[in-house]
This record gives C-alpha cells, sequence and structure tokens, in this order.
C-alpha cells in the first residue's frame, strides 16, 4: 500500500518550525508495508487543502493529514474537510467533556467557545479520540482510500498513530511487502562509492532498488525490495547488502539502520571502553552528539570545552611551552588535549578538537576551517589536520565527523590488535 503525507501550516513554509512529523510517521509506516509515495507541506487555506487531497487520492490508498485542527480561524481542515466529503460538523460530547475536564485541570473556572469548537468533528468520521490534547484526530474511509486528520502538535500527533491509526492500519492486509536491508559507510563519497559498486548494483534484481543518502562524511545505504513474497524480498536485499559491504569492507560501520554514534556506542559498551572529549573549535558538538543517544551513559565519561588557552592548561594540562611553540591549533595541542582528558576523565579513549571555525580569526598560515583533531586510545594517540571551506556551521559538522572517523578507525585498529 501506498501513503501520502500532507502538513498544513504556514509556520512550516515559512521555516518557522521544521517539518519533523512526516519523517517520523513514515518511518512509522514501513513496518506495516506501507511506503510514502509523498510528503506534501501546504498552506493553511480551503484551496491548498481540497487540491492536496484531490491530488493524494489519486497517488496513494492512505493519506494523514496533519495541522489546521486547533480552535483559531486560521485553522480551516476542518471545515474543508467537511465539504471535501460532502457532509457537516457535529460537536461529540465525549470529547467536549475531555476538553472541558482539561481546562478545569487546568485552573480555568471558564472555558472559551472557541474551545468548545474543537469537539466539532466530521459527521462521517470515526474520532481517533486525542487523551493527551484537546484536539481529536478523526479517520475517514471513502472508495477504499483511508483518510486520517491529525493534530499538527507532535507530541499529540504521535500519540494518535500509536494508539489509533497503525492499529487500524495492520488491519488492513496487503499482498505487496516491503523489505529494507542498510549499510553505513564512512570516508568514501557517494560518487567514488557508487564507482566501486558500480556492477553489483547492475546486477540487481527489478524488485530491488538501491538508494544512496549522504552525510557529511559518511553514505547510508537501503536496499528496498518490494514484491509479493517476503522470504524472497529479504534474501535478495541481504544478499546483495553482504556483496556490497564485501567490496567495500574497509568503509563499512554497520549492517543496521542506526547512526554513527549509535554504531560507536554499542561498540565502546560491548568492549567494556570508555570515552571523553576535549573540544575547542567544535563546541561541545561531538559530546552533544553522543550524549543524544539513549544508552550513552554506558560509555561517555564526560567532556570539557576547553576554549581559550589558560582552560586548556588548567582543565587539560597542556603545557603552556607547547602553546607558545605550536599555537592553540596545532597537532601538538590537540595530542596534549586528547591525553590529558583521557587522565581528567578516566577512560580509554578521548576525542580533542582545536581549530578555527570562521568567519574571522584565520591567517595565511592557519586560514578559516583549519581544524587539528587528536584520538587518544588505548596504545597510541593519532593527529590529523584539516581544511574545511564551508560556514562555521558546516566547518564545526565536518570537524565533529572527521572527529568521530578517526576514533572509529583508532579503535578498531587497536582492537586488532587486542585480538592477535
Amino acid at each position: 500500500m501506498k501513503a501520502e503525507i500532507i502538513t498544513i501550516g504556514d509556520e512550516i513554509l515559512n521555516g518557522q518550525i521544521v517539518d519533523t512529523n512526516s519523517a517520523w510517521m513514515a518511518q512509522q509506516l514501513a513496518p506495516l508495508h506501507i511506503t510514502v509515495a509523498q510528503i506534501t507541506s501546504i498552506a493553511d487555506t480551503e484551496t491548498a487543502i481540497t487540491q492536496a487531497l484531490q491530488q493524494a487520492e489519486t497517488r496513494a490508498e492512505i493519506i494523514i493529514v496533519t495541522g489546521g485542527l486547533g480552535p483559531t480561524k486560521d485553522d480551516v481542515t476542518k471545515t474543508t474537510a467537511a465539504r471535501y466529503f460532502k457532509t457537516t460538523l457535529v460537536r461529540d460530547p465525549a470529547v467536549l467533556k475531555h476538553v472541558e475536564q482539561l481546562f478545569a485541570r487546568r485552573g480555568y473556572s471558564d472555558m472559551p467557545e472557541v474551545n468548545k469548537q474543537q469537539a466539532d468533528v466530521l459527521a462521517s468520521a470515526t474520532v481517533l479520540f486525542n487523551d493527551v490534547g484537546t484536539a481529536p484526530g478523526m479517520a475517514v474511509e471513502r472508495n477504499g482510500k483511508y483518510f486520517a486528520f491529525l493534530p499538527g502538535v507532535p507530541f499529540e500527533m504521535k500519540y494518535l498513530m500509536e494508539n489509533r491509526v497503525l492499529p487500524a492500519l495492520s488491519q488492513k492486509q496487503s499482498d505487496v511487502f516491503v523489505y529494507n536491508a542498510h549499510l553505513i559507510t564512512i570516508g568514501l563519497g557517494e560518487s567514488h562509492l557508487a564507482r566501486a559498486i558500480a556492477d553489483i548494483e547492475e546486477a540487481m534484481p527489478p524488485f530491488l532498488k538501491l538508494a544512496y543518502l549522504p552525510k557529511l562524511g559518511m553514505v547510508r545505504l537501503r536496499f528496498t525490495a518490494v514484491g509479493k513474497d517476503p522470504s524472497v524480498l529479504q534474501t535478495e536485499a541481504e544478499r546483495f547488502a553482504e556483496l556490497v559491504a564485501e567490496r567495500i569492507k574497509p568503509h563499512v560501520v554497520a549492517h543496521a539502520d542506526i547512526t554513527f554514534e549509535e554504531v560507536i556506542i554499542n561498540a565502546f559498551s560491548e568492549a567494556n571502553l570508555r570515552l571523553s572529549t576535549a573540544e575547542s573549535c567544535t563546541g561541545g558538538a561531538i559530546a552533544a552528539q553522543i550524549t543524544a543517544i539513549a544508552g550513552a551513559s554506558r560509555m561517555f565519561q564526560g567532556a570539557t570545552v576547553a576554549y581559550s588557552n589558560q582552560a586548556k592548561m588548567d582543565v587539560l594540562h597542556v603545557h603552556a611551552q607547547t602553546l607558545e611553540k605550536y599555537g592553540a591549533v596545532s597537532e601538538e595541542t590537540v595530542k596534549e588535549m586528547a591525553e590529558g582528558a583521557k587522565q581528567v576523565f578516566h577512560s580509554e579513549y578521548a576525542i580533542a578538537t582545536s581549530g578555527i571555525a570562521g568567519p574571522t580569526g584565520g591567517t595565511a598560515d592557519k586560514p578559516v576551517g583549519m581544524v587539528c583533531i587528536a584520538v587518544a586510545g588505548k596504545h597510541e594517540t593519532t593527529t590529523k589536520t584539516y581544511y574545511f571551506k564551508n560556514d562555521r556551521t558546516i566547518n564545526i559538522q565536518r570537524a565533529s565527523m572527521a572527529a568521530l572517523t578517526l576514533l572509529w578507525n583508532l579503535f578498531q585498529k587497536e582492537q586488532l590488535i587486542s585480538e592477535k
């Protein structure tokens, strides 16, 4: 089955908020073998909503709409949907009681009429009761199509998807299945990767497609098989993924749909190793990426953002002579920063960064984008200097990815030594 997701809201179109709802919903639909044919963001107007619904019906069997269910005048989704489905709005007593109770619990003795209108639902719809908010969802089935209208507030949308929509969709049987196999690669650009595996990709059967999903410093590969025999789909997707993995073996870090940070956390946790960071130009970005992942506490010891030379000396025990002779942005300095972090945080591994992220501060010898990175491991410390040529934000992102890659390579090297 195919689905289309429609997000409604001027705040999405003008960049005030980022649409994270669609990505999350697509991830939840995948296990049900429901592929997303299109994601559309539209203005909160009757014309835009009507046109989007009409077009979605031609492309998908499942249409999920988020946003525009609030109590204010600019939220016109319900009235537009009523016209679209040639029905009326009725006030649902159970929803009204729920909204009144929510207001009472929040200490409001009088509820405005506009909020009572949140209990208005399509007469032809199945009410998707919203236990965690005031705006109910609605489901409509017409001409073999399933429509779900959900609030745009992320935690309310997620609650209704998990407890109302997905259970309903799981009952809809499909004779077409989807299976995805995944690889995560680092240190090989998309074009070089494609060239290296061109013959393997060419040999794939028609029902198997390879998608390249590049990010800074890495490329995720997704092998998607679509057909009627689940066992064949799984076998072929995994077989070709393994062929690719063997071809580019030094660059493959995982055979799963997870992040590089999760790969590192899992590997360090299994090896009972600990990591710390000492960051200057990256400003704590590396530590933030690691600790954003659940389970990081199993291996992450701590971090410091040692921006000034004095902090580098006081916290990480960098020698004054090193800073004076080589400067803060040097491999000599980051080497001492990493080794100092190992001692301070009692970790087996440590990452250190120092550089000139920009847009100012560069010199002829040390231009904007120059970043020195060190990784101290169990047996050695490795250092490397990079010259990035982007804006400040991208330079920090590239430096963070480069640091994690340097960490992974040293970890892999030392693991091989330990196994011998």
